[in-house]
């Protein structure tokens, strides 16, 4: 008895040594292959390159708005798969209405050298900000954040540091802590996770127009979090729940149903 008693807790902690080394590859799922911008559908991109404040070099697109109207630019924080062409449909969408958008990719992520973790991701979202401001053909005052996931948590943190003109959260987690212990609710993920993003922690910080997308049936970040940290927020704020859907479905990506709330948010909050 006591022999399987050791031998069971040694699989234990093996398992927890295992969890612990390997947790970031649970995390992040990056794909280094990026098409040329045409492609994706988009047009008049400009690929530029600026580089984090400890000398990581990120790709990006840069795609100017197809019509006049407004001085927005947006930038899009990616969640923790793909690169920055998984995004093209939604640049696309919001150009055609005159929103300059920035895609980029977090280090490891397109081609980009270096391993993501939380400090490595605020870094690279504090560069790509620092890079669009500095644009002649930007308008500072009008850089507006749209984070997607694991991204909603970067821009969260970003905005505390440079308050945006408004802050979209498309399927935002409470922190990466409260969505490891939903997913693995037999690891002691509170006390194994490197990588927290606390966003509930943070939000209610944040000073500008906010506006929480989430899927009804999500299930990868539950939309009881999403709500939670919409809850906390300060005034002015929206909430959209899109009925039916879940995380990765096309109409969270860029449908009609998410990018007319946006348009409509923005235009109240500018």
């Amino acid at each position: 008895m006591v022999r399987h008693a050791a031998l069971f807790a040694g699989l234990v902690l093996l398992l927890l040594a295992l969890a612990w080394v390997f947790q970031r590859r649970m995390i992040y799922f990056p794909l280094g292959d990026v098409p040329p911008p045409g492609r994706t559908g988009l047009r008049n991109v400009e690929e530029v390159t600026f580089e984090t404040d400890d000398g990581v070099r990120l790709n990006a697109w840069f795609v100017p708005p197809a019509t006049e109207g407004n001085d927005l630019a947006v930038i899009v924080f990616n969640g923790n798969a793909g690169n920055r062409a998984y995004r093209a449909e939604l640049a696309l969408r919001l150009t055609r209405h005159g929103i300059a958008t920035l895609l980029f990719d977090y280090r490891g992520y397109g081609g980009n050298a270096g391993l993501p973790t939380e400090a490595g991701l605020v870094r690279d979202g504090r560069a790509a900000r620092a890079y669009l401001a500095s644009r002649a053909d930007v308008n500072q005052d009008g850089i507006v954040y749209f984070g997607e996931s694991l991204g909603a948590a970067v821009a969260v943190n970003l905005a505390l540091e440079h308050a945006p003109r408004a802050l979209i959260l498309r399927s935002p987690f409470t922190s990466l802590a409260d969505v490891a212990a939903h997913h693995y609710p037999f690891l002691p993920v509170r006390w194994l996770l490197r990588d927290r993003f606390p966003s509930l922690d943070r939000i209610s910080q944040v000073r500008c127009p906010v506006l929480v997308i989430t899927a009804e049936r999500d299930s990868i970040v539950p939309a009881k979090q999403s709500r939670r940290l919409y809850e906390a927020a300060q005034d002015p704020k929206r909430l959209l729940v899109v009925p039916g859907t879940d995380h990765n479905d096309d109409e969270l990506v860029a449908g009609q149903r998410m990018i007319r709330a946006i348009l409509d948010f923005l235009d109240a909050s500018t």
